[in-house]
């Protein structure tokens, strides 16, 4: 069944592939970015069509975010599904962490989501069934560093299983993905910087390999599906086995190769 679906931070690496991934099971799609140059550039990458459509908006505002839903429904009909995947971070540590700095990471990576909700959720409720798919990440349960955006995440785990709880009898979904590292271009400075990044990354995931925008893509397509009618509340990780424990740290702890 062709469902509309809006897709936040959707010029992006991972928003791409979530977009041409829905693009290719038949749905309508809605790209949300707030850079207007990067949100064009995505639209040619993936082809103009009667079922994409661009809208410039900024999840940091309540107003921009209720516009462009506005523009979605108008052309597309009800949003069914809401893919929150609009975020970024500003500071590594807690030593580099000021009041506006951690303003900022919490207002994009937690309050542009609960406000994306906001805007569909009243039209999801009347129509007795919707999805809400949050783009969460490891950060949110470990510590990785970037302490405002690993909190951010942690809110946005917790604001899904709130969703989850309130919004279920309604006939509406809400779960989130966690993913690890992530090979995109916001990694572009420290790869830069350090070319083997992702190498010496790749030894603390148990499965010895970092991925790429296509694993939250193909993942993000089977929890908004069919066959996950009956998943709510759920925090998937996406991440390697980075969350379950490193494979470098058990062999320094029991002094042995595996």
């Amino acid at each position: 069944m062709s469902e509309t679906i809006i897709v936040t931070g959707g010029a992006g690496d991972i928003g791409q592939a979530l977009c041409r991934r829905f693009l290719a099971g038949g749905h309508k799609v809605a790209m949300l970015d707030r850079d207007e140059a990067a949100l064009a550039n995505a639209i040619s990458a993936l082809g103009s069509s009667s079922t994409l459509l661009g809208v410039e908006a900024d999840v940091t505002s309540l107003e921009s975010v209720q516009e462009a839903v506005s523009r979605v429904e108008a052309l597309f009909g009800g949003v069914d599904v809401l893919v929150n995947n609009a975020g970024g971070v500003v500071s590594p540590t807690l030593a580099t962490t000021g009041e506006k700095e951690w303003l900022a990471d919490i207002d994009l990576n937690l309050n542009g989501a609960w406000r994306c909700v906001r805007a569909v959720q009243d039209g999801m409720i009347a129509r007795k069934r919707g999805t809400i798919l949050n783009i969460s990440s490891v950060n949110g349960s470990g510590i990785y560093g970037y302490p405002a955006y690993s909190a951010a995440k942690a809110g946005l785990g917790q604001l899904t299983r709130f969703l989850a709880v309130e919004l279920g009898r309604h006939g509406i979904r809400a779960n989130a993905i966690a993913p690890g590292s992530v090979k995109t271009q916001a990694w572009k400075a420290r790869v830069e910087e350090n070319p083997e990044i992702f190498e010496r990354l790749k030894r603390w995931y148990p499965l010895g390999d970092i991925c790429v925008p296509d694993d939250i893509a193909g993942v993000a397509a089977f929890l908004i599906g069919p066959d996950a009618r009956m998943i709510t509340g759920a925090i998937l990780p996406v991440d390697g086995g980075l969350s379950v424990g490193s494979t470098t740290m058990a062999r320094e702890f029991c002094g042995a190769e595996f």
